[in-house]
Parts: C-alpha cells; structure tokens; sequence
C-alpha cells in the first residue's frame, strides 16, 4: 500500500515562495518539518497559493514500504530520525548520548527587506534540549540564495558540535559534476566527472581555503558552458576549515553542499551558548556566465566594494625583493608615476631585521638601518607624485627568529609537539590569544595612521597545520579565522577608506568572508601571462574583475621561466585591478613607454572592465580563448582573442561573439596601444574594421584573426 509523505492535507502555508533577483525558491514547510527546497532557480513568476500547493503536491512521491529507499524532498539540514542515511546535516552530542537529533518546526516568518526575501524558521528538539534557527534568503540585487543555521544548547549540560552542514538540492538534469583545484602558481584547475551515486567532497583542513581548494562545487547539465547549460554551484562565505560536496543517493536525491569543518571539540556549547554556522551561498544560470553574473552583482552591492576607480598599482616584489633602500625605492616611484601609476606598494623586506625570508616576520617595527628617517620621506614622496601609499603586513605569520617569538613563545600555535614544521621558515601566531590579536591590531593600525597608508597587502603563506591553542593545545582553527576578521573589521573602523588585498600565497585565500572585508585579491603569484588567462578566468566564477590585481610581470617569468613579450604581458594584466611588477629603473625607455600605453589603455576601458559583464565564449577550438566585458546597457565591449597553443584546425574559421545586443549595430575595431603588427595573412575586415549587427556578430560572426600561441587581438565593439 502506498501514501504520500505528509501526514494531512497541503494547505497554503506550508509552501513559502522567496522571489529575488530572477530566482526563484519554493520551500515547503509542512507536518512540522525542517524547510526542504523544491525548486532553487528559474524565476516561476507570480503563483498564487493554489498553484504553490500544486507544485509541492506533485514533488512528493509515492512511498511504499521504506521511506529511506524513495526520493523524498530532503530538508536543507538533513536528519538521520527522518530516514536519512547520506551525508549527516548535524553531528552533536552530550557525553556520547543525545546524537541523533530531530526538530520539529514551532514557527517561521517570511520578511520582503531591503536587501532580500528572507524566510527564518525555528525548530526545537525537547528531548535533546536544542533550539536550531535556519535562515534562507534570496538576494534582490543578485538572485543568489543562501542560507545558515544557528543552533543553540537550551539546557544544561555541555553540547559537543562536530558539524553542521547545510545543503542546496539539485534537479536530475544535474548529471555533470566541476570543481577546481591547483597549486601554487598553477591556482582554480577546473576539472569534471559525472553526477553518479556517491559523494564527491573536497575539504580544506589547512585554516585557509588554500591554493589547492576549489572555491565552488558545480552541477549542471553535462557539457554546460559558459554560454549555454544549466548549471547550479555552492560556496561558503568562511575563511578557515571547510567542505565543499556533491552528493547523489541511491534514490537520485541530488545535492550540493556546505560546511565549515569542525576539529577536535572546536565548538561546545555550554547552556544558552549557540553555533551560527558560515552563509552557504548558491548560484545558478544557464551557463557559467550567467552563474559567475550572480556573485559579481552581489560583491558590486556589497558595503565592502570600494567603489571608485581601481587605481594602478606599482608593487616592489619582483622589481627588487628585499633589496630596499630609500634612494632605489623613491627612483622605482617616479618612474611608476611617469607610467602612470596611482599606487605604490612597497612589498616585503622593510621592517626590522628582514633581509630575507628566515627572520623577523611578527616585528611590524621600521628598519632604521635602511630607513635611517623611516617610511614617511618615501611615502610623502609617493604622494607629491599623486599616488597613494601601501605596505605589505603578514599579520598572521611569525619567524622563531624573531623579537615577537623571543618575547611570546606562547603565542605560536602547539598541539604538543613544539612549534610544528615550518614553511618558507615561518609558523603561525595564534591571533586566538587576545593579546596577540591586539597586538597585531595595534602595530598594524599605528603604521597606518602614522604613514597615511592607503591600502594594506595582507599576505597568509602558511598553512595551519597542527594549530594547538596554548597551553592546553586545544584547536585554534576557528578561533584564529574570527579573530582575523576582527582584526580587519577593526581597521577598516578606525581608518575609513583604507583598503586591504587578500593574499595567501597567491589565491589561496578568496571566498565571501574574507572578501566582506578586501577590497581586493591577489589570484596568484604567477604573472606568466599564459598561467594567468586560466586562472583569472576561473577565478572569475566568483570575483568581478575590479577586484583581481592583475599585474605586468617581467618578460621572463620569475615562476616559469617562460618569455612573453610585453605585449601578451599587458593585454592580460589590463582585465583585472591592473599592476606592475616590473623594475622600471633597469627597462629600457621603450619598454617604459610600452608600459605606459598599456597603462593608459586599462585607464580608457577601466569604467567598462570593472562595472561591465564578463563574457566568454564556448569555441569548438580548444587552443582559442575568446573572452571580454560587454556594458550593462550593450552600448559598448572589450573582447580578447587568444591561442593557448597551436590549434588543431587552420585557418582558424568563424568567430562568433556572444553578449552583445542584438539589436545594435557595433563598428568592431583592433585596439592596440603598440605598433607590434599581427603577421601575416589577415582577414580582410581587420585591417579597417567592420560595422555589423549584434544579432549578425552572435549568429554568424567574422572570420577569426590569424595567431601565434601566446598572442592576442584586442577587439572593440562600438555600438
């Protein structure tokens, strides 16, 4: 005998729809249940209760002897008492006992606010003694969905949480499972495999993100693109230990999911103490572009997003290491400022002790070896020029050889084996002991208000390995993530319109939480251009382009040793917060002046690379990359078209453009700010341009420039 999974009748008000940013989300909330999503995606318009009802109606399926063997809509926190035997939603318990909790739903409310449409549902466990809160929203100026949970001890007796995991259910035609890995260098490799039975997780235990982490988990439609596929992704707005998963049962219940982790009784909760978990956010479109659309309008509205122009940066790293002296460094600024930099960042190597990487990391005090009259003649200097100042800290990070580490050896982290094994010589200060978060505080925050400093580099090399909380040698993952967004919430209140750059080796600290607080992240530290088209381009899904620093490194890689000339140097640099990484007092005048142009170039598009949509076409030639910005309103774009290497086909055939209005006629243009010429055997309309509908470039488009691997074609579109 069969029967449906409810226990009465549906009425209205046990369906919720949340409407926002062209998504929609129906949750179905009856028989006292925790919320179980329907449909996240596709706005379904304006349903009246009737159709709600309807459409929850028809998601529950017949069930016959064994609810756990059918398909049922599982809440967003899953629970093992309801028949649930995949991933757990929550892992808690008291001394070993009470570790299967079951909520019941006593109220929810549904709010239209300002900045999203939001359902908030409590649910108690009396038996356990546990009050949980789940909070689903959907955000107007983006569509994206996210949610988090709060669970509260409401009785005596301490509550240990292993895990609370949220999750974000998936259609069937999910059948293609992407995410991202990397390295060092060589960050956000996609990767792809099918949706099958089982789990595909991807967890980061190093108290970052890190540079191996895949920053979202993908399912779509197998084959999706970035122009066409429906694809779902999830995220979690947490700098510290996480998972990211996909999941599929044996009843094709398919899901994406969320987590920070949890290690060794990080959170017990004492009576009245709760848990809130990170937001797990989730996007969707019919294709990545569509998807990548939705994170970007969200970190455009976010109060954190600067909001005027990106200036250009000079930054000192690879032009001289820890070579400083005053003299050198002020040559290195006006010869920045003549290019046309509005930003001078003076990298590693100006405080105390620092000749190189083995030493003094933690003594945030001025070298008055080499600054014999400090930091302000160099950085007033940079101002009389009209850029604006910046210093690179690694606030978390200490060398034992170091005055900090001397003086607060308890301040390093020990899970009872000493201070652990160092990376590039350094450990990690414990910013869970107070003192050491306010001393970070206050050293930083001095340097600040004493040098007028604009925008901070903010630098995490090393991961947290066996991070122990002196002296019982407790885990201090957690604690050491909230006390660095203290740290930063802090500075940014002190000292309004500072700007911070997250960077961790490279890109292996970019997620929603930090960048609540950044103003920019650093995708790499490989500035070989063609490592860097990838890994911009997949950064991308989550980071808008004003927010990437983008730099022109030198003609040979100081991380491939691979040679590009300064003209696939500049293209590829110009598309984020574009920099330079460049000694300016050996370069020639003409690559000086090579610099300059691309300089001005980035300054003409820069309203358009940083507030248009980004674009990238799915070409049948897997060496060409084709990718630029389009304006908000169509009016006008910037395309890129590259080869990564030889292509298997040539000519290279038809180019068509996607993103534009159909409906405008553009003059499609080279732009180039450098004399260097393409080669030979050109198309005919390159060399003058040409003037074609947008609806002619989508469909039919124009034949393709010829290219080396390695090089690139600017292409304007007026319209």
């Amino acid at each position: 005998m069969t029967h449906t999974a409810t226990q009465r009748p549906l009425a209205a008000e046990d369906v919720v729809h949340l409407r926002a940013g062209g998504t929609s989300v129906v949750v179905l909330l009856s028989d006292e249940r925790l919320p179980r999503i329907l449909h996240w995606g596709e706005d379904l318009g304006e349903l009246r209760a009737q159709d709600l009802v309807s459409l929850a109606a028809t998601a529950m399926p017949g069930i016959g002897d064994s609810a756990v063997t059918y398909p049922q809509p599982v809440p967003v926190l899953a629970q093992l008492p309801e028949g649930w035997m995949g991933r757990p939603g929550l892992i808690a318990d008291r001394d070993g006992a009470q570790w299967a909790a079951k909520f019941t739903v006593s109220s929810f409310t549904c709010v239209d606010g300002d900045e999203a449409q939001a359902l908030t549902v409590s649910a108690v466990d009396e038996q356990y003694g546990l009050d949980l809160v789940v909070e689903i929203e959907v955000l107007h100026a983006s569509g994206l969905v996210r949610q988090r949970a709060t669970l509260r001890n409401a009785r005596a007796g301490r509550l240990r949480v292993g895990a609370l995991e949220l999750a974000l259910p998936v259609p069937a035609e999910a059948d293609e499972v992407m995410d991202l890995t990397g390295r060092w260098a060589l960050e956000r490799v996609p990767q792809r495999r099918a949706f099958d039975v089982g789990e595909w997780v991807r967890t980061s235990r190093g108290g970052k993100p890190g540079l191996e982490h895949t920053m979202l988990v993908l399912a779509g439609r197998r084959g999706f693109g970035f122009r066409s596929g429906r694809v779902w992704a999830t995220h979690l707005a947490w700098s510290g230990n996480q998972t990211l998963g996909a999941e599929r049962t044996p009843a094709d219940v398919r899901r994406l999911v969320a987590s920070e982790v949890l290690v060794a009784d990080e959170v017990t909760l004492d009576a009245d103490e709760q848990y809130v978990s990170p937001w797990q956010y989730g996007s969707w479109g019919d294709g990545l572009d569509e998807l990548a659309a939705r994170f970007h309008r969200h970190l455009r509205a976010s109060p954190a997003h600067p909001g005027t122009p990106r200036p250009v940066i000079l930054n000192t790293w690879e032009a001289v290491y820890f070579d400083h002296d005053p003299t050198t460094l002020i040559a290195l600024a006006e010869r920045g400022a003549e290019a046309g930099a509005e930003r001078f960042v003076v990298d590693d190597g100006w405080f105390v002790g620092r000749r190189d990487d083995t030493t003094s990391l933690g003594d945030w005090t001025i070298d008055r070896e080499r600054w014999p009259d400090g930091l302000a003649p160099l950085a007033n200097r940079v101002r009389e020029l009209g850029m604006d100042f910046g210093l690179w800290f690694e606030p978390e990070m200490i060398n034992l050889d170091s005055d900090l580490a001397r003086a607060h050896p308890e301040w390093l982290f020990d899970a009872g084996h000493g201070a652990g094994m160092p990376s590039r010589h350094q450990h990690v200060l414990d910013l869970g002991h107070p003192d050491a978060e306010q001393y970070v505080l206050e050293a930083v925050s001095a340097l600040v208000a004493e040098l007028d400093i604009a925008y901070i580099k903010w630098d995490h090399n090393r991961y947290l390995l066996d991070a122990g909380h002196t002296p019982t040698g407790t885990a201090g993952y957690r604690a050491h993530t909230l006390a660095a967004y203290r740290v930063m919430d802090e500075l940014h209140r002190r000292h309004p319109g500072l700007e911070i750059e997250s960077c961790a080796s490279g890109g292996g600290r970019i997620d929603l939480g930090v960048l609540a607080r950044t103003q920019r992240v650093w995708p790499s530290d490989c500035n070989d251009p063609h490592e860097r088209m990838e890994i911009q381009r997949w950064t991308g899904l989550l980071v808008p382009p004003e927010y990437q620093g983008t730099h022109i490194g030198a003609e040979h890689s100081h991380t491939t040793h691979r040679q590009h000339p300064l003209s696939y140097r500049g293209e590829k640099a110009i598309w984020g917060n574009l920099g330079v990484e460049l000694n300016l007092l050996v370069e020639d005048e003409g690559s000086r002046a090579a610099v300059a142009s691309w300089i001005a170039l980035h300054k003409r598009f820069r309203s358009l690379l940083h507030g248009g949509v980004s674009v990238h076409a799915d070409l049948a030639e897997p060496a060409a990359r084709l990718e630029g910005v389009v304006a908000a309103d169509g009016s006008e774009a910037l395309f890129a078209l590259s080869l990564t290497e030889r292509p298997r086909t040539w000519p290279l055939g038809r180019l068509t453009i996607p993103g534009l209005d159909d409906d405008r006629t553009y003059r499609v243009t080279r732009v180039t700010p450098e004399a260097e010429p393409l080669g030979d055997a050109q198309p005919m309309w390159l060399a003058d341009g040409v003037e074609l509908p947008g609806r002619v470039l989508r469909v039919v488009g124009v034949e393709m420039p010829n290219l080396d691997p390695d090089r690139s074609v600017l292409l304007r579109f007026e319209g």
